[in-house]
């Protein structure tokens, strides 16, 4: 391939995007605000007018936010590629280093706290002035710093060391290097998924076992029924930072875990309760999540094998604004990789959020067979209500983007069962 044609095929999948997601994006604001005056019939009697229009209000809001940073986004990208800043940047770096994988180490590190610098002016928006607005925030500026400084501590601590690992193995294992590369990464998530409930959540956030023991039974009646084996239950202090809802499993093995954020226990009955611990069991033992898992190694395995061949190629470099180095040019292969990756399957978005939502419909009908799927419904039309979130997307939006069915959607398809 030629620099020039891996040029015009970046430009061109880039501008489709762009195009897509404003094109979305629109029709979103304008079907919500169109259905904005009056309430879905299957709501009518348990969300108010009010209650909706606030939800329409603010699906808007954040949808014109998401307008503006994917096209900050657009302009980042094509000023670190074919502006030529991310291969001026790589250069300097070069001047600065005597070892490549430490350069490639500093390089890749510098330049993802730089971009994680660009866009904090979106995240401080979306905290204290959208979160702000519409009742969710609870953080503070203080706890928002901190959380920052403790999340780039975390992600100096496990991620350099795999980096540096990744980095090595494609300077000095041979032309296979991608096999151990993937290897490597998938033996450190699993690992991370294995020290994530004991050691790393604890250090955002206070979990405290469940005092309810009424609520215990129930949960733990579940779980037995579902051969579902839990080391315990937790609740989280998710109030500290936002007054939104929800329930999680983490780990696996033995050191499976359910998390209710506090918000949810104080908004939903224990049946209902029973009936989105049920839903969430459906994945289980559905095998949802082994199948997601088995297909993010497999197109992981896949991702590195093009990388491998990719880091290869001059055209590679050049067709994106990056004049390779003589003596290497692992770090910038690989940072390059990974930002115009998502240019070139940004369109397979929708097969993704099929595939989850067909999960959701299972798990949905698992539920059903283990409580009353009337539970499940008053569970989620609460959840909807104080989340906010709109019961009009656009069907177009929602087929694309939404990893969840729509409200009203799903409701009808757990009255059926």
């Amino acid at each position: 391939m030629q620099a020039s044609t891996l040029t015009a095929l970046f430009l061109l999948f880039l501008g489709t995007n762009a195009i897509v997601r404003i094109w979305l994006a629109q029709r979103q604001i304008r079907h919500v605000q169109d259905h904005r005056d009056q309430v879905p019939a299957e709501f009518a009697d348990r969300i108010s007018l009010r209650s909706h229009q606030r939800a329409a209000d603010y699906t808007t809001e954040r949808t014109r936010l998401r307008i503006a940073e994917s096209v900050f986004d657009v302009a980042v990208l094509l000023v670190l590629t074919m502006g030529g800043v991310l291969g001026s940047i790589y250069h300097v770096f070069d001047g600065w280093f005597a070892s490549t994988l430490w350069r490639d180490v500093a390089f890749i590190a510098g330049v993802s706290v730089l971009l994680g610098a660009v866009h904090m002016p979106f995240s401080l928006y979306r905290q204290f002035k959208l979160e702000q607005k519409y009742g969710f925030n609870r953080m503070t500026p203080k706890l928002f710093m901190v959380d920052t400084m403790k999340g780039l501590t975390v992600g100096a601590v496990l991620g350099l060391p795999l980096l540096t690992l990744i980095l090595w193995l494609m300077d000095s294992a041979g032309t296979n290097w991608w096999i151990w590369a993937w290897a490597s990464w998938a033996a450190f998530n699993f690992a991370v998924m294995l020290i994530f409930p004991t050691w790393i959540a604890p250090l955002f956030n206070k979990f405290t076992p469940l005092q309810d023991e009424s609520l215990k039974d129930r949960i733990n009646a579940l779980a037995k029924r579902c051969d579902f084996a839990i080391q315990g239950l937790f609740v989280m202090d998710g109030s500290k930072r936002s007054a939104h809802g929800n329930a999680y499993f983490t780990g696996f093995g033995k050191s499976r875990r359910i998390v209710f954020f506090d918000t949810l226990l104080a908004k939903l009955t224990p049946t209902e309760i029973e009936a989105v611990l049920a839903h969430e069991l459906g994945h289980f033992k559905h095998k949802h999540i082994v199948k997601r898992l088995a297909m993010s190694l497999l197109t992981s395995l896949l991702m590195f094998a093009l990388l491998g061949w990719l880091a290869q190629q001059y055209w590679f470099y050049a067709g994106l604004g990056v004049t390779p180095l003589a003596d290497g040019n692992n770090g910038v292969a690989l940072l390059l990789f990974f930002l115009v990756l998502p240019v070139f399957t940004f369109l397979l978005t929708p097969v993704t959020s099929w595939l989850s939502r067909r999960d959701e419909f299972e798990a949905d009908r698992f539920a059903a067979s283990q409580s009353p799927s009337t539970e499940l419904v008053s569970a989620l039309v609460k959840l909807f209500n104080d989340n906010a979130a709109t019961l009009t997307p656009d069907p177009v939006h929602s087929a694309f983007y939404d990893s969840h069915p729509p409200a009203t959607i799903r409701i009808r398809a757990l009255a059926a069962a």
